[in-house]
């Protein structure tokens, strides 16, 4: 990724030897790390910051705070991030008062988008705004008030620098963008030099030897992630063998709507895992008023051995692991990879190893390298 910054830092000269001193105590050092997530996030949010712990528990001082945000009601938390934190033997700090450490992570500032006030002091060398939901609409418009979660965030930090840390190449541009439309901020807000993406390290399953026009769809329930049902219904027709949709709550809301060949189950109904075994296609495209910034599920479709459809700007974080297309042509790409099993399997067994890239090693060392470096800059500076 190409280095953007908004803003500057300067440094001080050090002698070179009392350098090299302190760098190897650095590295030979653990970083000091907490995070900070309103842990009740029903999808993507929650699952990555639980495989962030485990990657990340080996390797660094790590601590959790959960931020008691407005935007949700009651303290469940997700289940994926609470099994993380028991295997791990981490306490979920609630509402603390103030967070002191050498490195903050606080995941999806979108969850202080009903807030008023941040009863909250972070203090720490740096901090890290992971970026989960993109800033803009695709058609114009603010996502969420990302003004005031940003001014919220940094009222309360009180830190030697910012950053800001897009979860893809979309995810980056659209928040660039928006940080350039903002001017002010463009001084006390860096980009990271690297995606902070979601770690996508499912076990590899191998793709069917014999596919057949099986689709299927699964993500979080809201009319959002959604297109409308006259596309949903091009998209699963009725000549297609099956047409399975996991977390289609907003269709169950009217069921007289959902066509009969369709087979629609709750968000949580069955298993992930239970669910993929059912069909060979992967279809996947949201409504017109949200852009995924990363898209978490779609690799645990490859992951599970399906051939992936998307839309282009959605396929963009996964270059050739998917098929990208504006939704008409499904019946043709689906029909090609029918009619050439060994096709469908090469795509998909390419597909996986192209993913790989996601996995929890490659998150750990950009993680650690941009840690080590900012410990070297925080000795430079005093």
């Amino acid at each position: 990724m190409n280095t953007q910054h908004m803003g500057a830092c300067g440094s001080v000269a050090f002698n070179r030897h009392e350098g090299q001193k302190m760098s190897h105590r650095l590295h030979s050092r653990r970083p000091r790390l907490s995070i900070l997530v309103d842990p009740r996030f029903s999808g993507g949010t929650s699952a990555a910051v639980a495989r962030e712990l485990y990657a990340l528990a080996n390797h660094v001082d790590l601590r959790v705070f959960a931020l008691e945000t407005r935007m949700f009601k009651g303290r469940f938390v997700n289940p994926r991030l609470q099994t993380a934190m028991d295997d791990l033997g981490l306490e979920l700090v609630w509402n603390p008062k103030t967070v002191r450490d050498e490195f903050v992570v606080i995941h999806n500032p979108s969850c202080l988008k009903f807030n008023h006030e941040l009863d909250l002091k972070i203090i720490c060398d740096t901090a890290y705004v992971v970026t989960h939901e993109n800033f803009t609409r695709p058609l114009g418009g603010e996502g969420f008030d990302v003004q005031l979660c940003l001014g919220l965030l940094e009222r309360s930090l009180l830190c030697r620098r910012r950053f800001l840390a897009p979860v893809s190449g979309y995810n980056c541009r659209n928040v660039l963008n928006w940080v350039r439309d903002n001017m002010d901020l463009r001084t006390r807000w860096h980009l990271t030099e690297f995606f902070w993406f979601n770690i996508c390290d499912f076990p590899m399953l191998a793709p069917t030897a014999n596919p057949r026009d099986r689709r299927g769809r699964l993500s979080r329930a809201g009319f959002e992630k959604f297109p409308d049902l006259e596309t949903m219904q091009r998209h699963f027709p009725k000549h297609a063998e099956k047409c399975s949709i996991l977390g289609g709550d907003s269709f169950l809301l009217d069921p007289s709507q959902i066509p009969d060949h369709w087979e629609v189950l709750p968000f949580g109904a069955t298993s992930v895992e239970e669910f993929f075994e059912g069909f060979d296609f992967f279809v996947y495209y949201t409504h017109p008023l949200l852009q995924e910034s990363f898209g978490r599920v779609i690799a645990e479709a490859i992951s599970a051995g399906k051939v992936v459809i998307t839309d282009n700007k959605t396929a963009e974080t996964f270059g050739d692991a998917v098929i990208a297309s504006h939704g008409h042509d499904l019946d043709e790409i689906i029909a090609g990879f029918v009619a050439d099993p060994e096709r469908y399997q090469r795509f998909v067994s390419a597909a996986q190893l192209t993913i790989a890239r996601f996995a929890a090693e490659p998150f750990v060392e950009q993680a650690l390298t941009e840690f080590r470096a900012a410990q070297e800059r925080a000795h430079d500076l005093f």
